[in-house]
């Protein structure tokens, strides 16, 4: 118990000053709460002893005013100071962890689903926001007030108070039985929760599948199946621990009768006065009140210890970032000596040596598989390299911090993401200050200002997750507009026109033209007419660059260039006629 809650006040960092004070408060608010006794203590005495007078009366209700409003006034400054402190720590916890996953490797999200990171940083955070701080509040404030009411009766019979204070051992004895449990089972109930989320982002981002391969039973049995285990686990979880609650239960119960007994026969055998004998028996009723509550709440501490393991298990992950340091590169030249990756124990790249001149076009080619994309992951260390060494501008990759490094870089993938925001704020990502001018004027030269204008709120559109309300084509020249915007002086192109639509792909050549002139420029490319133009290209089979050069010299060579290009032609070379399949000689 002590062990976790000192781990809850290590977590809550600098927020800790306001949990202290909650609890500051609430041991505040206990003396305030025993003052009843006293103001009891003295209208017993006023009837016992027949002194009872309107000023014993008085004396009795403001020591019973001072004791209720003394409560009040520190019981609201405690929650508030709690509520206070668990809010801003889990903000910031959330905010330190999304700046920590900007600088993790990226075999990092392959390794762990998107359901542990989203379940770690929103329902387990939840947990440690809005159930750890009453956790910690009831079982703090239950202690010390049974703590402060045990010293308060050891005053008025030391007896009485050391059955109390037995009572309390003996109560404490059972709750660590109880703590056992919840270690043992507690886990379980956090991977199920972890699990459920992962089914739910699961099934929602697979909908569309799930729609068209008429797949809705079986997806929504997986989906079933994790909801099943979660309540599973919350039930078993609750009721693994009411033999325990009923025990802690019984014995405060069972030592309050004994309080009764006891005041009773030292009473009768003329060792305790009656006064003291009356508030024994007032007093054994509200003695472990606060105890027993907090002898409940305690069940959940080992849920709350696993909670916070869970989200400190990102927030100390390793990042990359950790010995880079600012650096602006002398040049915008790129060589990588004898690189060597492996991702999960498979070869992805063997020895891979190449130099990219600053200024000029390389364009890598080669069979899906190879490498390609992985290599240009590596240049902008999205992952470090397992051997070897990048380069860029003579400096060793690793010595840049990250975002010195990516500063240097535009990249324009495939896949385009867009955020569930504005048109505006999608393209500003490549600049984050720029005005909505530059925003235009970026936009203008990705040949995408016209259909911004003609949507109905024009650049305060809402894209939708993802972009959804956009065609391919409008997302991608979104994404070069952004890259324009940003103005890197190297652009990475993958596969940056392969899915676009013979419509749309002239004006994202146009697009990218714009977005390429004077810079070093690496693009992953299928097309001819993309590749054949390159300074230089690499062609990457099985994780090895077995060719390098420009087209005309690959072409003689003959190899794997020429049979890829052999292929390419070919198959643009086919195109439907009125008589069936006829070839296209002008394709070619």
């Amino acid at each position: 118990m002590i062990g976790t809650i000192r781990k809850f006040f290590a977590f809550a960092g600098k927020r800790g000053k306001l949990m202290q004070k909650g609890i500051a408060l609430a041991l505040i608010n206990s003396i305030f709460q025993a003052l009843q006794i006293l103001a009891l203590a003295v209208v017993l005495q006023g009837i016992v002893e027949g002194t009872m007078t309107a000023g014993t009366a008085w004396t009795s209700f403001a020591i019973m005013f001072l004791s209720m409003l003394g409560a009040i006034l520190t019981r609201q400054r405690a929650t508030m100071a709690q509520a206070e402190g668990s809010f801003m720590m889990c903000a910031d916890k959330r905010t330190e962890i999304g700046d920590r996953l900007k600088y993790m490797p990226m075999g990092y999200f392959n390794d762990h689903s998107l359901g542990a990171i989203t379940a770690a940083v929103t329902n387990t955070m939840e947990d440690v926001q809005d159930i750890a701080p009453r956790v910690m509040d009831k079982i703090i404030h239950g202690y010390v007030h049974a703590a402060i009411i045990t010293l308060m009766l050891l005053f008025f019979d030391w007896r009485i108070g050391l059955i109390i204070l037995a009572g309390i051992l003996v109560f404490m004895g059972a709750n660590g039985l109880m703590q056992k449990k919840s270690r043992a089972i507690s886990p379980a109930r956090v991977a199920a929760q972890s699990a459920l989320v992962g089914a739910v982002l699961e099934y929602v981002q697979g909908i569309s599948v799930v729609r068209a391969f008429n797949l809705a039973q079986a997806a929504g049995h997986t989906l079933d199946q994790a909801i099943d285990e979660c309540e599973k686990n919350n039930v078993g979880l609750e009721i693994a621990f009411i033999p325990y609650m009923f025990l802690q239960s019984l014995i405060l119960k069972l030592f309050s009768i004994l309080v009764v007994i006891a005041a009773i026969a030292f009473y009768l055998t003329g060792s305790m006065n009656l006064t003291t004998c009356l508030l024994m028996l007032i007093s054994a009723f509200i003695i472990y009140s606060q105890l027993e509550t907090a002898g409940s709440m305690s069940a959940l501490l080992r849920a709350i210890d696993i909670s916070i393991d869970r989200v400190e298990e990102i927030h100390h992950t390793p990042v990359m970032d950790e010995l880079g340091k600012a650096i602006r590169p002398q040049s915008y030249a790129i060589e990588g000596r004898n690189v060597s990756f492996s991702y999960d124990k498979k070869k992805i790249l063997d020895d891979v040596s190449f130099r990219i001149p600053a200024g000029t076009t390389t364009a890598i080619i080669g069979p899906s598989g190879g490498g390609k994309t992985t290599l240009c992951h590596l240049i902008t260390r999205f992952w470090d390299v397992d051997s070897g060494s990048i380069t860029l501008g003579g400096r060793d990759v690793r010595d840049y911090s990250l975002d010195s490094l990516l500063a240097n870089f535009s990249m324009v993938f495939q896949k385009v993401y867009l955020f569930n925001d504005t048109i505006l704020n999608n393209i500003r990502f490549g600049k984050p200050d720029a005005t909505l001018e530059e925003v235009r004027e970026a936009a203008k030269r990705a040949r995408c200002d016209d259909f911004i204008m003609m949507l109905p709120e024009g650049y305060d559109t809402m894209v939708g997750e993802g972009g959804a309300t956009l065609s391919g084509g409008e997302r991608q020249r979104i994404s070069i507009a952004r890259a324009i915007l940003k103005d890197a002086p190297i652009v990475i192109l993958d596969e940056a026109t392969a899915n676009v639509d013979p419509e749309n792909e002239s004006r994202l050549q146009e697009a990218i033209a714009e977005m390429t002139k004077n810079k070093t420029i690496i693009m992953i490319a299928h097309r001819l007419k993309t590749v054949r133009n390159a300074q230089q290209i690499l062609v990457l089979d099985q994780g090895r660059v077995v060719q390098r050069g420009g087209h005309e010299q690959l072409m003689a060579e003959g190899g794997l260039y020429a049979d890829f290009i052999g292929m390419r032609s070919a198959a643009v070379g086919w195109k439907l006629g009125r008589k069936g399949l006829e070839m296209d000689v002008q394709g070619v």
